[in-house]
């Protein structure tokens, strides 16, 4: 037996409570929803990931390449390539685009609609890029599953689409969190990165989802292993002078790395085969001489910390992963680049210490490096408080905030106000002609759905209609009359047709001779505009728009079925924005 899931009361209700804006129960459940849902396919990504590389690797041990013989590092990204070029041509062009790039534009563009094909192309093509040794990271593809995973369940629903926009950010923290075990990093990196705003009635459903993905994970496969951090001193104060010299250089780095993604952009009017065959070549060339360089590189971290003092590898590290990696993925390796990015910020945070050292300065390589992961990060993903509160999650130290702040900031100033360089996402978008900085009044509007404004004070009547008729109508005092002929519609304001009876029908005495028998409506003088449709799910935003773009003031709201529900008109929506501006 199929249910229609449409037709239950219960969802019904749901859906109409979520057209508000402060609908903060049912946004909570659905915070449920998408943490257990994200934590799931997370789950499922890291071992479809992981459980070939424990095969194919001789040491057994996920992200171990250096175990590799020479020609199987080469072969790894060559071959991982070609399958990506098998998966990609099998695939309609639209169902190609994944990654952060494309979670942010189909949020700003589409109303957070994302397909179920783009998923499954993530899926299987960032555990193809990451299983082959392709110096990309798992964040990213887990964000974008993460969000597209809550999309669909918003779909699904049919929820209203100022919902979708919450969904995506809900999946966006429980990635984060089921990924690192760092629910609070989620939330921030959801707000700061990906939403673009700050809002208290988003923060609770988006911390419910992170956390829920969080247990989840801990529950299944227990805390997260890619980065183990060193213990770290409470003293700092003494390295603060240094700090200004990491974040300067940390910028530089990120100026290095957001330069090669820009330049390498450029090439993307080459085809997709040829790009990504190539980036096979470079990444398992570069593999041969430097095996560390594959993957995302968290055992590199954890080299950095055991053996800190070998400069000419950790500087050919450097050079070669801050290459490579923006390298890969603009020539479109379907991975992320938060952990290398982490892994790049750590190995020059170690650099410079260790030259420090060798200058006689006593200097914690374990800080720096740690510090140093911080600032790549909040600078490259121009995420400064979601790389803070990270740091602060992984190492359980309070005392890091200080150091961290002064260098994140430093990095951060130096990348946007020295090389004035966006952030790697906002550089993919650019590459393709698209601009996700949303106005205040469309981050406002985007909040509420058209539902929840609704006129539903409004009655329907033929085109041609009896003097009679219309005066039974408008002892009910409506706001609109709703004008239907054939397939025309059109809205008009009672009080014209009040004028126009009174001014040409007259009272009881008139004579009856001169009353015409119908009146057509869609002739007599009178305010009228077509009755533009809008559905009663989409966003304030979107109906704002229609009017400017139809040059009308009111629009007819339906439902799925084009069954008129009310009518939604800018006055309203001018209100709806002054009054949550007062709040």
């Amino acid at each position: 037996m199929r249910i229609e899931i449409r037709r239950m009361p219960w969802l019904e209700r749901f859906r109409q409570r979520l057209t508000h804006f402060d609908a903060l129960p049912q946004l909570v459940v659905l915070g449920v929803l998408s943490g257990l849902s994200t934590g799931l396919v997370i789950l499922l990504f890291r071992l479809a990931i992981e459980l070939p590389q424990l095969w194919l690797l001789p040491a057994g041990i996920s992200e171990h390449f250096e175990s590799l013989p020479l020609w199987q590092r080469f072969a790894f990204p060559v071959v991982g390539s070609l399958l990506l070029i098998g998966l990609l041509y099998a695939l309609p062009v639209a169902s190609r685009s994944v990654g952060i790039p494309h979670l942010m534009a189909r949020l700003n563009y589409h109303q957070g609609k994302l397909s179920l094909t783009n998923l499954i192309t993530q899926f299987i093509g960032g555990a193809i890029a990451l299983g082959s040794g392709h110096s990309v990271g798992r964040e990213g593809p887990a964000v974008y599953l993460g969000g597209s995973c809550s999309s669909l369940i918003g779909q699904w629903m049919k929820l209203p689409n100022n919902t979708l926009r919450i969904l995506i950010g809900c999946g966006t923290a429980a990635a984060i969190s089921a990924v690192f075990n760092t629910p609070l990093a989620g939330v921030i990196f959801a707000m700061e990165v990906v939403l673009l705003e700050y809002s208290i009635l988003g923060f609770i459903p988006i911390i419910v989802a992170a956390v829920v993905a969080d247990v989840f994970m801990q529950v299944t496969l227990g805390r997260a292993e890619g980065l183990s951090l060193p213990t770290l001193p409470l003293d700092m104060l003494h390295d603060l002078p240094l700090l200004l010299i990491l974040g300067l250089g940390i910028g530089l780095l990120a100026a290095a790395f957001i330069g090669t993604l820009q330049q390498t952009l450029r090439l993307r009017r080459v085809p997709l085969a040829i790009r990504l065959l190539f980036a096979g070549f470079i990444a398992g060339t570069i593999s041969m001489a430097l095996p560390e360089v594959m993957g995302t590189g968290y055992d590199s971290i954890e080299g950095v910390f055991q053996n800190p003092d070998h400069l000419e590898f950790l500087l050919l590290l450097l050079i070669c992963k801050t290459l490579l990696t923006p390298f890969v993925i603009a020539m479109g390796i379907p991975g992320g680049l938060i952990g290398p990015s982490l892994v790049i910020g750590a190995v020059g945070g170690a650099l410079l210490a260790g030259t420090a050292r060798h200058l006689g300065l006593d200097i914690s390589t374990d800080l720096f490096a740690i510090i140093g992961m911080g600032s790549m990060m909040g600078a490259v993903l121009n995420a400064p408080l979601a790389a803070l509160i990270a740091l602060l999650e992984l190492t359980d130290n309070s005392a890091i905030i200080l150091p961290g702040m002064i260098a994140i900031v430093i990095s951060n100033l130096t990348l946007r106000s020295l090389f004035k360089r966006p952030s790697a996402f906002q550089a993919m978008l650019q590459a393709q002609g698209l601009d996700i900085n949303q106005a205040p009044v469309a981050q406002a509007l985007s909040r509420a759905a058209v539902g929840s404004l609704m006129d539903r004070d409004f009655i329907s009547t033929p085109g041609q209609s009896t003097p009679e008729l219309l005066k039974r109508l408008l002892q009910s005092s409506p706001r609109w009359i709703l004008v239907e002929r054939q397939d025309e519609r059109a809205l008009m304001p009672p009080g014209d047709i009040r004028s126009w009876l009174e001014n040409n029908i007259g009272e009881k005495g008139s004579g009856e001779k001169d009353k015409p028998a119908t009146i057509d409506l869609m002739q007599i003088p009178a305010t009228r505009q077509d009755a533009i449709n809008i559905y009663s799910r989409s966003t304030l935003h979107e109906a704002w728009e229609l009017m400017s773009a139809k040059g009308v003031s009111a629009l007819l709201v339906v439902s799925n079925q084009d069954k008129p529900l009310g009518v939604i008109s800018h006055r309203q929506i001018e209100e709806f924005y002054h009054h949550r501006q007062a709040l």
